[in-house]
């Protein structure tokens, strides 16, 4: 989905709201002690545990009955409660042209709910310097990777302009290309050759002239939103109006097509990131006034609030979709996340925030739960923003799971994900590359961030 703007000067903080920018360096060892650790190498719990971090680094792993805390460490009882990797947002959005305390406030949301990784997918240069404030610990953020600015029809209207941004944005640093809808098969093909010979990667949307079957012939990084999916199971061509990501196809569907695509897209080694959480919000049969009043809204800015009600407002009027297609749409999307999953096929936790009532952050709880109510574990759904995206990023050897070596990202939390994903939002505190946010700080800063009752 494109990104919808807002009106940013109506977003600011309040001078006397805005947050220090600086972040305090983090404390050089903490210890986790007796804690339950949930490693996500593999299906498994440690319990009796102690995690040891120096620096950014997890440093020893060790029953606690064994483990030798070093002097001076700052020790963080964990009895009773359970350690696991922090998970990524894989489909986040940074404003392009936002003040950097706006943008500050959404990387911290994202944080504040144990995201301790974001792949922005609208890049612009601001957020080079975002990602590499980020690095040094100037702010309180996430590590983030970066798309490029968006490749789509009017940006890349024919095959020059599309080589020429592809090295453009690969000398820029970014981590890859995003692709949005408009672009023309022979330019898209164009597109796709430049990014193979500059070894860098693409993902995002599939436009409608490319289709489903050569976007993943060409070995998308990731394919975002499950776009082209229902369009491909309805026989669509191009001509077709399918409307909002294929829902006015939905009475054409065949869903015997589906291991089709499941054995083309594992044979693509194509990655999903499914955004299920914000189709239910577009197709939910609540008011938009019912989901702006969710309790996360209050974190966000009171005019983004309003504009996305508006929006949503419109959405339900235009697009006039019967209570019974939006609950057969949104089945076909889940059979597809759980067909996908069964078949072989990565899927990538991702949201879509900040977009129409995705909170940074909060949303990545919506969707774990709709990853286990399409059929996922509560250990696969987990996977999903943890050990997958560092295989994603070829970086299994870096972070994603709570091992020796690997980068201190970790999220504590008061019960067990494991028997109820819900858990996954029962905090007692966030720790990002070794900086530890306890749960009393993180709410000190979120009620700075609260808007008044509207």
């Amino acid at each position: 989905m494109t990104f919808l703007a807002v009106a940013l000067s109506l977003a600011l903080l309040p001078p006397q709201n805005k947050p220090s920018g600086v972040a305090r360096p983090a404390t050089d060892v903490v210890a986790f002690v007796d804690v339950t650790v949930i490693p996500m190498d593999r299906e498994r719990v440690l319990e009796h545990h102690t995690v040891v971090v120096r620096g950014d680094r997890i440093i020893a792993v060790t029953p606690a009955s064994q483990a030798r805390v070093p002097a001076g460490a700052r020790r963080v009882d964990g009895r009773r409660k359970f350690l696991i990797p922090g998970v990524a947002e894989m489909h986040a959005h940074l404003l392009p042209q936002a003040p950097p305390e706006l943008n500050e406030r959404l990387l911290f949301l994202f944080a504040a709910n144990g995201v301790t990784t974001v792949r922005g997918m609208l890049g612009a240069p601001a957020h080079l310097e975002l990602r590499a404030r980020a690095a040094r610990r100037e702010i309180v953020s996430p590590t983030i990777y970066s798309s490029s600015p968006s490749l789509n029809g009017t940006t890349a209207p024919d095959w020059r302009t599309a080589r020429a941004l592809v090295s453009a944005h690969r000398e820029a640093g970014y981590d890859f290309l995003k692709i949005h809808p408009g672009i023309r098969r022979e330019v898209f093909d164009s597109l796709a050759a430049a990014a193979q010979r500059a070894g860098i990667r693409y993902s995002g949307h599939v436009p409608a002239d490319v289709g489903l079957a050569h976007a993943l012939a060409s070995r998308y990084a990731s394919i975002d939103h499950l776009d082209g999916y229902v369009e491909y199971l309805a026989s669509a061509t191009p001509a077709d109006a399918p409307g909002f990501f294929g829902v006015n196809l939905t009475s054409r569907v065949d869903e015997s097509r589906i291991a089709d695509v499941v054995r083309l897209t594992r044979a693509a080694g194509t990655w999903m990131v499914p955004t299920q959480s914000l189709m239910e919000a577009f197709l939910s049969r609540a008011a938009p006034e019912e989901l702006a009043a969710r309790p996360e809204m209050r974190y966000m800015p009171p005019a983004m609030v309003a504009q996305w009600t508006q929006q949503l407002r419109n959405f339900q009027s235009q697009a006039a979709v019967s209570a019974e297609t939006a609950a057969r749409f949104l089945a076909i999307r889940s059979a597809l996340i759980r067909d996908l999953h069964r078949g072989g096929v990565g899927i990538l936790l991702g949201s879509d925030a900040p977009q129409v009532m995705m909170v940074p952050g909060f949303s990545v709880h919506a969707e774990l739960r709709a990853y286990v109510q399409a059929g996922l574990t509560p250990y696969q759904a987990l996977e999903t923003g943890t050990r997958n995206v560092a295989a994603f990023f070829g970086a299994l050897d870096e972070f994603g799971t709570v091992q020796v070596g690997r980068r201190a990202d970790l999220v504590l939390l008061d019960a067990n994900p494991l028997s109820d994903i819900a858990n996954f939002r029962r905090q007692s505190g966030v720790m990002l590359r070794g900086r530890w946010l306890p749960r009393a700080e993180i709410d000190a800063r979120l009620t700075r961030y609260a808007s008044p009752p509207q």
